[in-house]
C-alpha cells in the first residue's frame, strides 16, 4: 500500500487560518459582549474574551476539518 504523498506546511495558509480566526474571533466578540451579566467592564472583557476564544477555537477546528474533507474529496475524484 502506498502511503499518501504529504503537501509541505505552508505559512501564506496559516496566516489566512489566523486572519480568518481572529476576524470569527471579533465577530463573536461582538456578539457575546452583551450577554455577559455584569455591570462592571473588566469583567465584561474577561468573560467576553474568553467566551469568544473558546468559540474561535471551535470555528479554527471546524476550519481544519473543512480543509480536510474538501481536499480528500478532490484527491478521490481523480
Amino acid at each position: 500500500m502506498a502511503s499518501p504523498e504529504k503537501k509541505p506546511f505552508s505559512f501564506f495558509i496559516l496566516v489566512v487560518d489566523l486572519a480568518l480566526t481572529a476576524v470569527a474571533f471579533s465577530i463573536f466578540y461582538w456578539l457575546v459582549n452583551s450577554h455577559v451579566p455584569s455591570n462592571d467592564p473588566a469583567m465584561i472583557m474577561l468573560w467576553g474574551g474568553l467566551a469568544s476564544a473558546c468559540m474561535s477555537g471551535v470555528f479554527w477546528l471546524a476550519l481544519q476539518m473543512l480543509k480536510t474533507v474538501f481536499v480528500f474529496q478532490r484527491d478521490s475524484r481523480k
